[in-house]
């Protein structure tokens, strides 16, 4: 019996998903599931929560991608399963062509620190205990790393990130929330990564400090040359830092283009209502426009619906189809590919509209 084919170093890139040379992270048809128990002293598995279903896309070296969309989308899920803070139930995650999806916690140690991540929340990821020239110096201490002018690049690490390296004797609560989150960017940095996964990175600051860490992001990224996985759920932020947007709806991708292009003319209903909610600048435009208002909760992801997971609150769905297209929404998958727009999108019948 012969022995199966070895998999490529490296997996093809994604059609019309952008990027220029090679990417430096993969991630396909990557499914998260979490079992739900009955509770008792003999448990049973009474089904699965489907948080993440056949999500791929690729991220390229000095790129921001942008992964989008409300609240039990999927999306930190995809940040964590990526990173190994949760295990896969399947599909593959390669940087660089190497496989980590099934990499064990001592295997994939040396590669964190070309794999990092920023939390929600600072505070709550900062250990309390430490002080920040502790907090920021303890991946160099765990990669043994910590040699004789590791203070100089603690403080190094605290000046490029805005902070005055004379306050690393401090600690995290005696910062303000822009500070702490600055200080898991320098936590993040210590290592030298390559990509960093930033998991809502400033949907806990106020929009005054938002301004602020994201302009620090930009300005690593272009001295430094990262690329970031970038986990949000405001497009306002979005628009302002993602080259590329990936669109998730209930553990899926439902569109991926290019940011102006998405922003200008955006192809899937689930996008439509999105950038349609985003405020104008201009009060004349802002009282003109046509919103795009979803009804509804989103579906439980423990019994998602068939077909089109978008179409128990698609206005598409309810107000233009016919029966017989109603029916292919509810019977059939859509893929996401690209129907002629130029940007893969998951719907049926996904026409462009212009809207900003």
């Amino acid at each position: 019996m012969n022995a199966p084919a070895p998999a490529p170093a490296t997996l093809p890139p994604l059609p019309g998903h952008g990027g220029t040379g090679e990417p430096i992270l993969q991630v396909r048809d990557l499914v998260k599931h979490f079992p739900v128990m009955s509770r008792g002293i003999v448990r049973h598995r009474l089904g699965d929560v489907h948080a993440v279903c056949g999500v791929s896309f690729d991220l390229y070296e000095n790129e921001t991608l942008g992964l989008v969309g409300e609240s039990g989308s999927g999306k930190t899920t995809v940040a964590r399963t990526i990173m190994g803070l949760e295990s896969a139930t399947s599909g593959q995650v390669r940087y660089r062509g190497r496989e980590l999806t099934h990499l064990s916690r001592r295997r994939m140690r040396p590669l964190r620190s070309e794999l990092q991540i920023v939390f929600q929340d600072p505070y709550a990821s900062l250990d309390p205990r430490l002080s920040v020239h502790e907090i920021v110096a303890e991946p160099l201490r765990i990669h043994g790393r910590y040699g004789p002018g590791a203070k100089d690049e603690v403080r190094e690490l605290l000046r490029l990130v805005g902070l005055n390296p004379e306050h690393g004797n401090r600690y995290a609560h005696e910062f303000s929330g822009g500070q702490r989150q600055r200080i898991g960017i320098a936590r993040a940095l210590a290592l030298h990564p390559k990509v960093i996964v930033l998991d809502e990175p400033v949907s806990a600051l106020d929009v005054s400090i938002q301004a602020g860490v994201l302009n620090l992001l930009m300005d690593l990224q272009s001295e430094l040359g990262l690329s970031f996985l970038f986990v949000a759920h405001d497009l306002s932020v979005m628009r302002h830092v993602a080259g590329r947007v990936a669109v998730m709806y209930l553990g899926r991708l439902v569109e991926t283009a290019p940011a102006r292009r998405l922003f200008a003319r955006p192809a899937h209903p689930y996008t439509q209502a999105l950038v349609s909610a985003i405020p104008l600048p201009d009060p004349r435009k802002e009282r003109a426009r046509k919103r795009i208002v979803i009804q509804g909760d989103v579906p439980s992801p423990v019994n998602p619906p068939s077909g089109c997971r978008f179409r128990t609150r698609c206005p598409k769905f309810a107000n233009e189809l016919t029966d017989s297209q109603r029916t292919a929404c509810i019977e059939q998958v859509p893929a996401l590919t690209d129907r002629g727009g130029g940007n893969p999108v998951a719907c049926h019948y996904a026409q462009s509209v212009e809207l900003l």
